[in-house]
């Protein structure tokens, strides 16, 4: 075929390639195959023309492309957890801190009215859970409970729960965050209730050290999955400037990426209790330095880096 009538029958369809941004995978495959074929026809019987050189640009630039594309879909996740998050955490920072308030308080409220009441914390925990905890107790084995089960099955069990009750928070936030409150404030009660029955028996450190093992990211996570259900609610409420319809749907964004943001941790957390809770008879020391290592990734990630990120990106 002659170079002129070569040009002539493709140049619409390098046209095309050339001037639209072709996002669409399929029709990239499909110009990509075609490109290649025509710049080996075109080496082959024109090497040094320059229509040679300018097929081999169009598909230099769809293989871009489509590279640049797997390269922004590999660090997306990466941009989400490095960037997304944190900002959306300082931006609700008030609202997360509210929940955390809350519930600090109705824990204090749980674990003194189990104080005075004997029969709160069998309220609160059900008969079957406290008698279980209390023959532990007289077996000299008070947190047997973590040791039950292949740990491996318990990790999964446990992540599953979790995540599921982070999403069942968070949704219950639609009636204007108050179901999220309420849930919230019965979790604090009965993990008040929980500790006050092991420091009845002269537990009270022992349990707080263990628990906290796996609960302080596991307690971090519900907390956070409730005010993000909080931060639904209130956006239908306090629309601010922009329409209440606009302003919900950004709630329902900013909610559903703290929740997301929030699934390594569950992940961990459940971890730490399905292989490492079970061992809560180690060396202080371990214990003390896992403790430490969840408490200073809570505050520097959810604290402090979200500030620091904030006044950067000012």
């Amino acid at each position: 075929m002659r170079e002129g009538l070569f040009i002539k029958k493709n140049k619409d369809r390098w046209g095309k390639v050339q001037q639209q941004a072709i996002t669409d995978a399929d029709d990239l495959a499909k110009n990509f195959i075609e490109l290649t074929d025509d710049l080996a026809y075109a080496k082959t019987f024109y090497p040094h023309s320059k229509v040679t050189t300018y097929i081999n640009s169009l598909a230099s630039k769809i293989y871009l492309q489509v590279y640049q594309n797997k390269k922004e879909e590999k660090s997306r996740l990466l941009h989400f957890w490095k960037y997304e998050m944190p900002l959306t955490v300082y931006k609700h920072r008030h609202t997360l801190l509210v929940s955390f308030i809350l519930f600090l308080l109705f824990f204090m409220v749980g674990f003194f009215s189990s104080m005075h009441n004997e029969t709160f914390v069998r309220d609160a925990l059900g008969d079957g859970y406290v008698d279980m905890t209390q023959k532990n107790i007289d077996e000299g084995n008070p947190f047997g409970v973590y040791q039950y089960g292949n740990s491996f099955l318990m990790w999964l069990g446990i992540m599953i729960n979790n995540i599921i009750v982070s999403l069942f928070y968070f949704v219950k936030g639609i009636l204007f965050g108050i179901l999220s409150i309420m849930s919230l404030i019965k979790e604090a009660i009965r993990l008040g209730a929980f500790e006050q029955m092991f420091y009845a028996k002269g537990l009270g450190v022992q349990a707080v050290m263990t628990v906290l093992i796996h609960g302080m990211l596991e307690i971090t996570g519900i907390i956070m999955a409730a005010g993000a259900g909080v931060v639904m609610g209130k956006s239908i409420l306090f629309p601010g400037t922009a329409r209440r319809l606009e302003a919900f749907q950004q709630g329902i964004k900013d909610g559903l990426k703290i929740v997301i943001g929030l699934l390594p941790v569950f992940a961990t957390a459940a971890f730490f209790e399905g292989f490492v809770t079970r061992y809560y008879k180690m060396p202080l020391i371990l214990t003390t330095l896992l403790l430490l290592g969840s408490g200073i990734f809570i505050i520097g990630y959810f604290v402090i880096y979200p500030l620091l990120l904030h006044r950067v990106s000012k």
